[in-house]
């Protein structure tokens, strides 16, 4: 099968970018902005910025500033009212995943009405909403160029997958310099989200020539950069290396799909709390080490991308590099164990079937290269909490 490519139309890369924010709502030919944001972002001084540039010019923006670092169905309803009251024509998403995948999931609801479960996969999202310029603020998620958004189901604690070409936005603003001030704990956990991006989308089933090519080269800006953006937030080499490395990691898995690691880790987000890439990197040694036998040259090439394997280094070698390397990883940026992180273990044990059942539901672990079966979901769930 010819694998698919939704990107972007307009996509503006480098330090800086984000002045030509206004030469982008003119060209969209829109009139009435929204900013969809989080209150981080005002107090930071950016939601500021882009309304004067907007405003110089001749663009009047407003702004929702209450998007939740979770989103929930019941988090987007104030938003879809303003969006469908003032009529705006282009929606302005600032921030990490959250927002934008807010914004996209707004940008759906404004236009087209109804409830965000009956946008969930397996239904294919291919209406056009309102347009949507994503500008991401973390090195992270790639949230910017993929077809993709998550919403949590308060009602269900299900974390609902909504897919399709209607949640693509029509621009994205990639400016390194928006992430300057993010902490380390955030450039951790976003940062090894984007790693498991672009491991997944090389490793997945649907991985595809174009995929590849995107995920190689993401693996290679990551790999050598993580663990400098975490020591020295203020590294522009390493934080461009990163914002980079996270979008083409992000075009990566929004033509092949993620796998296993993400199926695992969005319930565990959601009856949790805990931040998607932290249970990402939680999770990634533990199912990395499960697959592995199944797709062996490609986890090897996975090794030689990230720099932790050399080209001479055999496939048996490079694969224990890469096992190695990834629990290290964890312990360098310090990532907790889900005990550590305050989750109840008895409450956890309680919820193992309900979330082999939600994961499974997902489709994401169908993409690995070993496909579990849910006795062997609740084994994998298990080994978080030895």
């Amino acid at each position: 099968m010819a694998p698919t490519a939704v990107l972007p139309k307009i996509l503006e890369i480098g330090a800086g970018a984000i002045e030509k924010l206004p030469h982008i709502v003119h060209a969209l030919g829109a009139q009435r902005p929204l900013i969809i944001t989080d209150q981080t972002m005002v107090q930071l001084g950016y939601v500021a910025k882009l309304k004067k540039l907007l405003a110089n010019a001749g663009f009047t923006a407003h702004v929702f500033a209450n998007t939740e670092p979770e989103p929930t169905a019941a988090s987007l309803a104030p938003c879809v009212k303003q969006v469908q009251q003032h009529q705006f024509d282009v929606l302005i998403a600032l921030g990490g995943g959250s927002p934008i995948d807010s914004a996209k999931a707004i940008s759906q609801l404004g236009r087209y009405g109804g409830r965000i479960d009956d946008y969930k996969f397996p239904r294919q999202v291919n209406e056009t909403g309102i347009p949507l310029v994503a500008i991401p603020t973390t090195a992270g998620t790639g949230s910017e160029v993929t077809r993709f958004t998550i919403i949590t189901d308060e009602s269900t604690h299900e974390k609902m997958l909504c897919v399709g070409t209607g949640f693509t936005p029509v621009a994205a603003i990639v400016d390194v310099e928006l992430t300057l001030s993010v902490p380390p704990r955030t450039t951790a956990d976003t940062g090894i989200d984007a790693l498991t991006h672009a491991i997944e989308a090389y490793i997945s089933r649907r991985a595809n020539p174009f995929s590849d090519s995107q995920a190689l080269a993401a693996m290679r800006l990551i790999g050598p950069h993580l663990e400098r953006a975490y020591q020295d937030g203020k590294d522009i080499t390493a934080r461009e290396a990163m914002m980079l490395g996270s979008t083409l990691a992000g075009i990566a898995f929004s033509s092949a799909s993620v796998a296993l690691v993400h199926g695992m880790s969005r319930p565990i987000g959601a009856f949790f709390n805990v931040p998607h890439g932290l249970s990402n990197a939680m999770l990634l040694p533990i199912v990395t080490r499960y697959s592995i036998a199944a797709a062996p040259e490609r986890y090897a090439a996975c090794a030689r991308a990230m720099g932790v394997a050399s080209a001479t280094d055999s496939t048996a070698a490079a694969q224990g590099k890469l096992l190695t390397a990834l629990h290290d990883i964890n312990e360098r940026l310090a990532v907790p164990t889900l005990e550590a992180f305050g989750a109840s273990k008895e409450r956890f044990m309680a919820l193992l079937p309900t979330m082999a059942e939600q994961a499974l539901a997902s489709g994401s672990p169908a993409n690995n290269p070993r496909v579990p079966s849910h006795a062997e979901l609740l084994a994998l769930y298990q080994q978080l909490w030895p």
